[in-house]
């Protein structure tokens, strides 16, 4: 596992990136993972040493995942669109949702032989949820 500083700004950057490209290499598991918790100070450089990590590790053939990004950092990730490059292992992943959702006309239904339904739902339709 790769710890990441408690600073991390445009000056710390080039250093930092190096440190963990190296450990990067050196590590034998097939996903590397980068430990963020320590980091408090940062700006948006931080981001893009941990792009840089995440390029190299995926052209060396291994999965890349960040653990404990700061929420303001994880925030800004999102901000620039790249949240999903940095995935937490600790975080669900996102989850398709479905929502039903009832379509009714705003005249009353007609059946087939041409009589007005009311539309007008009983009591077991509403304790279902299928009102609006």
């Amino acid at each position: 596992m790769l710890v990441l500083p408690a600073e991390l700004t445009h000056a710390q950057a080039p250093t930092c990136l190096n440190m963990l490209l190296k450990a990067a290499r050196a590590e034998s598991e097939p996903q590397v993972l980068v430990d963020a918790t320590a980091l408090t100070r940062f700006d948006s450089s931080a981001l893009a040493v941990l792009l840089e990590c995440r390029r190299e590790c995926l052209q060396d053939g291994k999965r890349f995942a960040v653990r404990g990004l700061a929420p303001r950092l994880r925030e800004l990730a999102g901000l620039y669109g790249i949240s999903a490059l940095l995935p937490d292992p600790a975080l669900p992943e996102d989850t398709a949702v479905s929502v039903k959702e009832a379509v009714l006309p705003f005249k009353r239904f007609i059946t087939a032989q041409g009589k007005v339904v009311d539309s007008i739902l009983g009591p077991e339709m509403r304790s279902t949820g299928e009102v609006l």
